[in-house]
């Protein structure tokens, strides 16, 4: 979705972002500077560069932009598309700070993108775009690991990090810290497992979380487990994918919805997410997928009635146009920005709660800053304890059977005596930084009686870390 269906909406999508920022400082009764200073992007770049193309030099333009770098690096996503513009690019750096704050990940906030269609170039053209881009931003002091640490996004990934690390690698050949240069890179380059899945995989902890607390699913006019909770996505990429994926072969969720650019499939007794994501890479879409019905209309099965709706594809699918139709009980916002502040309040005053991108979706991040710490450690984790936390492991099983004459069967054996690897540590840390963070979200609306949602309390939360640093630090 385009800045322009904000634009719709008399806004665009960093006004929409910077309404409820202000919001937020009005409930917090922030000092009218360090609310002036949250709210606007310390730097921005436009770049514009030719590159060969079938013997044709073509233009492309990219933008980086800093909203904060009180904390060093500012961290932020590289995104590839045709729809790409400066607002946006400011709009999500912002998004960036408060993200990274909510999830308490050190960094500042940031955000790229370069107006490209990907699936128009071939990969070796796609490479030399790529590198030329990098160079510019490395020129211009937006990617190191110190200052500006890019990551995947839209139309970026593995691939793309790579070969930017790379270019960087090649023009500063001396610093041993140049794989923490960009993240999301691939495992072989210094990435690490568990990035590519961090983001949907997230989404589920921050859902396994809320499911943990009985008055906050009340109040969602939710109850039980995650089990057969009837959930629709929007977008099965990979931040819908992993996320349905892991809701349905781990919690049991029913993802009874897909919607994708061609329509929706749609199966009440649940689909095979694995299934339609393996017809989507052979056919290019959903339709003609065998395993439910096709809807041709899929923004309509936005309005479906469900459990949960994960909107995990562009900006502003969920609009004043549609906020009254929507039938969920809880949205999670796996995108970032699918609902625009004038459908915020529709649904809000229609009771149907949201976790909010800034929140939901910062699993990404949080892999990220794994990934950074590894890189300039230069040493994976577990590597140094592992052994001998299964060696401890091994001693205790061995004490048990001692002292109780009993064989400990050979699947507790395994899972007592196994020591945790790097995925298993990856992925226990998105859990905790994501369970700590929505605790946290929790309770201070609890606590505020003038916060009476989610995102509100998120944004807070962010803020109040923010302008505290800026208070004692100063700007």
């Amino acid at each position: 979705m385009s800045d322009s269906k904000y634009a719709q909406q008399g806004m665009s999508f960093r006004e929409s972002v910077e309404h409820m920022v202000d919001h937020a400082i009005e409930i917090m009764e922030l000092d009218e500077g360090i609310g002036n200073a949250l709210k606007v992007c310390q730097s921005v770049i436009q770049v514009s560069f030719p590159v060969e193309i079938n013997g044709k030099a073509e233009i492309f333009t990219g933008w980086r932009a800093t909203h904060s770098d009180h904390r060093l690096p500012s961290k932020g996503g590289i995104r590839f598309a045709p729809i790409v513009d400066q607002d946006e690019v400011e709009a999500l750096a912002a998004l960036m700070t408060y993200k990274c704050a909510i999830v308490d990940v050190p960094f500042g906030g940031s955000k790229g993108g370069l107006v490209i269609d990907p699936l128009q170039y071939e990969p070796h053209q796609m490479e030399a775009i790529t590198r030329r881009f990098a160079r510019d931003l490395i020129n211009k002091g937006y990617l190191s690991p110190a200052q500006n640490v890019p990551a995947p996004d839209m139309g970026t990934g593995p691939r793309e990090m790579g070969w930017m690390v790379d270019t960087y690698r090649q023009m500063f050949p001396n610093d041993i810290n140049y794989l923490g240069a960009l993240t999301g890179k691939p495992v072989e380059h210094g990435g690490v497992r568990g990035r590519n899945e961090a983001t949907g995989r997230g989404v589920q902890y921050a859902l396994r979380e809320l499911f943990r607390h009985p008055k906050e699913l009340e109040r969602c006019g939710l109850s039980g487990t995650l089990e057969g909770q009837r959930i629709i996505v929007q977008g099965l990429g990979n931040v819908g994918y992993h996320a349905a994926h892991f809701l349905q072969t781990e919690d049991g969720s029913l993802i009874t919805a897909v919607i994708e650019r061609d329509g929706a499939v749609v199966n009440d007794q649940g689909l095979d997410v694995a299934a339609v994501r393996e017809h989507i890479a052979e056919t290019g879409g959903v339709k003609g997928f065998d395993g439910g019905e096709f809807v041709e209309d899929g923004m309509a099965v936005l309005e479906r009635k469900c459990d949960i709706l994960i909107p995990a594809a562009l900006e502003g699918v969920i609009t004043a146009d549609n906020a009254e139709r929507i039938q969920t009980k809880l949205i999670a916002e796996a995108a970032n920005g699918p609902v625009t502040f004038l459908a915020d309040k529709i649904l809000q005053e229609r009771g149907i709660e949201i976790l909010p991108d800034a929140y939901c979706n910062a699993g990404g991040v949080v892999v990220s800053y794994f990934e950074w710490i590894r890189n300039l450690n230069h040493v994976r984790f577990g590597r140094l304890e592992r052994r001998f936390h299964e060696a401890r492991g091994e001693q205790i099983i061995e004490a048990i059977e001692q002292a109780t004459g009993v064989e400990v069967p050979e699947h507790l054996s395994d899972r007592i005596g196994r020591g945790a690897d790097e995925f298993d540590l990856v992925r226990s840390g998105l859990d905790d930084s994501m369970r700590l963070a929505l605790q946290s979200i929790i309770r201070l609306r609890q606590e505020n009686s003038r916060i009476n949602d989610y995102r509100m309390a998120a944004y807070a939360l962010a803020i109040e870390k923010v302008s505290r640093h800026y208070k004692d630090i100063g700007f």
